[in-house]
């Protein structure tokens, strides 16, 4: 209770800052970790995930009803509201087929690299967004360079009224984490500008304010009306949340239970995500994630149980019954900075580094992602995030580590990148192929085998094929194997096969492929393939095909 009651102090200044990126009313962010953080904690495997508004869903969302398109829509209304509530009850749906279905496994398709550019986008894009409200300046208007270049050449007219809380919340916040960790920064910041506005009569002197709060319990409202255009452009934007809400929950989730030894169950925590969308959707408020930067806040103060998240939710329960009326002179500025530094939380440079330097490929997929953020769009990243992940992985299996494997003076196994020429010894060669057989790898794999046959200086007498890595083979590359063998012994040499394990067995049985090959040369490890060839060369007993 202890750790949620802190968790509130930081989550509630924190979510409130979000409506400025999803365009919605102040008082909704609240409402994103009252009844859906409930909802969560009834339905979850999670003992320690939060679950509120994000950053990420708050940009797609805000993006996704621009979109729309709706005559006379205009952000930061109930109307707009109405639209986001909306789309929380889709991704609800989405995510409840994806329990019934056991479709956990669907965030595993935007690999890490892909999330940190993704987040690392969203975080310049959020930072940006919040300088003019910092400075005093009305919102640039545009594309992401149009805006940047809109507010550096209005830098002139910046309010410095504004410039100062903000600057004063800045350093608030960064002495607090600095000096005493432990106590709630964006929190007391929120305290001090608010007494600060009131005393100074800050609205009075130009500084822009919160203005007037709906308080109490949220009210449930959907749009009035429609069309069916409309609700098909609602289901694309709660995709890109639902795509975006699995992968990044089930990280968060799975990271934290095993840092302490215990087990996640993602599919009921999609359950659960579910029942808090479904709650937020119904209770006027916006979709909601799992929240790495909260959970973090929670693991830091020794939350052990949802009981934590339950405390925070009855926090900001509290602040919306009773303390929306002192939220009202609350300088923007303010909230526009706490959501300025959570920004720069999200650009993860040291992940970038990391991944450049073990994986420039990976790199590559995670900057353009990143780019793709802030220069085109968050819906259309999510889409190009999918569809790099999978390119990713086809490539890898289209391009694997190919080796000759021979022995060094010791005996023992020595793996030597697979080029032309080399052999395992005089008239044995065993490749090694590390990746799964499929369709689109399967004429390159043959390729290479015929080209290593054809190139051998010596006479070939055996062509081993090292199946350890190799866990599946589909049909079409089944064919192709098959006419490998036979190619293999159309010219007298022995096709062998070692390292498979019973499943292969049973495909290649299938496939026939297996009845091909004599059962004297099917071996469980290439250390038995040089044992039987050493043995048939010391015999002098080498047949030929």
């Amino acid at each position: 209770m202890l750790a949620g009651g802190t968790l509130a102090a930081i989550a509630i200044p924190e979510v409130m800052g979000y409506t400025s990126i999803a365009e919605t009313p102040i008082a909704s962010g609240l409402y994103t970790i009252i009844f859906p953080t409930i909802a969560f904690a009834l339905f979850c495997s999670s003992r320690l995930l939060v679950v509120g508004a994000d950053s990420a869903t708050a940009a797609i969302l805000a993006a996704g009803i621009t979109g729309l398109g709706v005559a006379g829509l205009s952000p930061n209304t109930e109307e707009w509201l109405a639209w986001a509530s909306l789309t929380a009850l889709a991704c609800a749906l989405m995510l409840l087929v994806a329990r019934i279905l056991r479709l956990g496994f669907l965030g595993d398709f935007l690999s890490t690299a892909v999330l940190v550019g993704f987040l690392t986008g969203v975080g310049v894009q959020v930072l940006t967004e919040q300088i003019p409200t910092m400075l005093g300046l009305p919102d640039a208007q545009g594309h992401w360079l149009r805006q940047q270049w809109a507010t550096l050449t209005d830098l002139a007219d910046v309010n410095w009224r504004d410039a100062a809380f903000s600057f004063g919340t800045l350093a608030v916040i960064v002495a607090c984490k600095r000096s005493a960790p432990s106590i709630p920064g964006a929190m007391v910041a929120v305290v001090l500008a608010i007494v600060a506005s009131n005393y100074f009569d800050a609205s009075a002197h130009g500084v822009s304010v919160v203005g007037a709060m709906t308080g109490g319990l949220p009210t449930p409202g959907l749009p009035s009306s429609v069309s069916l255009e409309q609700g098909i452009g609602v289901l694309s934007i709660a995709f890109s949340c639902f795509i975006l809400i699995v992968s990044q929950s089930a990280a968060t989730s799975r990271s934290y239970a095993m840092k302490r030894g215990e087990r996640v169950n993602v599919n009921q925590d999609i359950l659960g995500l579910s029942m808090a969308n479904l709650t937020a959707g119904a209770t006027g408020t916006f979709v909601v994630n799992g929240s790495p930067t909260k959970t973090e806040v929670l693991a830091e103060h020794h939350g052990r149980t949802q009981i934590a998240n339950i405390t925070m939710a009855l926090c900001a329960l509290g602040v919306a019954l009773f303390a929306t009326g002192l939220l009202e002179q609350m300088p923007l500025s303010v909230l526009a900075t706490v959501v300025f530094l959570i920004g720069i939380g999200l650009v993860n440079v040291t992940g970038l580094r990391r991944i450049r330097a073990w994986r420039r490929s990976e790199f590559l997929i995670a900057a353009t992602t990143a780019a793709v953020v802030v220069l085109v769009g968050v819906e259309q990243a999510v889409i190009l995030g999918i569809a790099l992940s999978i390119a990713e992985l086809v490539r890898r299996q289209y391009q694997p580590a190919r080796f000759v494997i021979d022995r060094d003076d010791a005996g023992n196994a020595r793996y030597v990148q697979a080029k032309l020429g080399l052999q395992s010894a005089p008239g044995l060669l065993v490749f090694r192929y590390g990746a799964d057989l499929f369709y689109a790898n399967a004429s390159r794999f043959t390729t290479e085998v015929e080209a290593l046959v054809a190139a051998t200086p010596d006479p070939l007498h055996w062509m081993v094929l090292d199946c350890s890595s190799i866990n599946d083979i589909d049909y079409s590359a089944g064919e192709a194997l098959s006419g490998l063998v036979d190619y293999v012994h159309a010219h007298n040499i022995h096709f062998a096969l070692t390292g498979l394990d019973p499943a292969l067995t049973r495909v290649l049985t299938e496939y026939g492929v297996y009845g091909k090959i004599r059962p004297d040369r099917i071996f469980s490890s290439a250390d038995e393939v040089f044992a039987a060839y050493q043995q048939g060369s010391a015999d002098g007993n080498q047949p030929r095909m």
